[in-house]
């Protein structure tokens, strides 16, 4: 059975207040068996996170109530109680959502295929409308109730702790807030940030990439899209084609001439200072990152309404001209038509 601390926390800028329990929750097997399907299901671990805090990690708040949880698990609804009061404090966007909020131990969760400790905190903050019908009479006759959608998670967060980790990693899932307020959740109530593993370098790496095509390198070129179109296409092929990611090698592969790596060199150690990272040179690739940020490196011309031209591979198939009434055109090649 699972043990768990439930209370309720309101939006403290609007003075809503908390409800705090006096005790860990006692529930039917049923029931706890559909609370381990609500909390978990989320969870997919493409992107961890880790705790931080500016000046020593000891102050972050979550990070140090959770290693007294795993210190000594029966402190789990005292340490419950100081995590519903720090997220009262933090909730202070006009537009954050009061709701309960569990505060769960897992002494055997399964991760990777290991058995871990794990706590995780939990949030619902939306109530779905349900209709319950009963027989009356000869009839029926129907009521309406809210209550917690067991598929719709709203905020939760694991925190797992493995034995050849120095700090506990944890996974996010926020599926509620996509901008302005969304952060509280992430920056100010859990303090995390994103590991630097293979799925972040190899986000990170594609995604300044197609900025670079995209945005900074018209600006000193003559390309077309079709041009955009080819090296963002050699980029995903490079990615799919090797396990490891070398700088030196993607340049000459990808981008092939000296002037375009230059610009690229130059672009990326301004990219690097500017949001304050470190694009590293060689790491692992990993395929669920590229998965995901390939879908973004949708190679389309679109010629005014009429038409859009898909460019899927070989440059050399699409050509560019002007005819002698000054009307742009797209002369394409084939073999087969489909």
């Amino acid at each position: 059975m699972l043990q768990i601390a439930l209370h309720k926390v309101g939006n403290k800028t609007n003075d809503e207040g908390y409800f705090l329990s006096d005790g860990l929750l006692h529930l039917e097997e049923e029931i706890d068996a559909l609370l381990q399907t609500y909390f978990l299901s989320p969870f997919k671990f493409d992107t961890l996170y880790e705790f931080y805090h500016e000046t020593q990690l000891s102050l972050n708040e979550i990070y140090t109530y959770a290693q007294q949880i795993f210190e000594a698990p029966e402190t789990l609804h005292e340490q419950s109680r100081a995590i519903a009061k720090h997220l009262y404090q933090k909730s202070i966007h006009p537009k954050v959502k009061g709701g309960e909020l569990y505060v769960v131990y897992f002494p055997d969760y399964v991760f990777q295929g290991e058995e871990v400790p794990a706590i995780g905190i939990f949030k619902s903050e939306n109530k779905d409308v349900f209709l319950k019908v009963h027989p009356k009479n000869d009839n029926f006759s129907i009521e309406k109730q809210e209550g917690v959608n067991i598929n719709k998670l709203d905020k939760g967060s694991l925190i797992i702790k493995r034995p050849q980790d120095e700090h506990p990693i944890v996974a996010v899932v926020d599926n509620l807030n996509k901008s302005t307020e969304a952060q509280y959740w992430f920056d100010e109530f859990l303090k995390v940030q994103q590991q630097q593993n293979e799925y972040f370098h190899t986000s990170q790496t594609l995604s300044m990439y197609k900025n670079f095509v995209m945005e900074d390198l018209p600006q000193a070129f003559d390309v077309s899209k079709a041009d955009q179109a080819d090296l963002l296409n050699r980029s995903v092929q490079y990615f799919k084609e090797h396990e490891s990611f070398s700088m030196d090698e993607f340049e000459q592969e990808v981008m092939a001439q000296p002037d375009i790596i230059d610009r690229f060199a130059q672009y990326k150690q301004g990219y690097e200072q500017q949001y304050e990272v470190q694009v590293e040179n060689e790491f692992d690739i990993s395929a669920a990152a590229l998965k995901k940020q390939a879908r973004n490196f949708k190679s389309v011309i679109k010629l005014d309404k009429n038409f859009h031209i898909y460019i899927h591979g070989d440059r050399s198939q699409i050509e560019q001209g002007i005819d002698e009434e000054g009307r742009k055109y797209y002369k394409i090649f084939y073999d087969v038509e489909q």
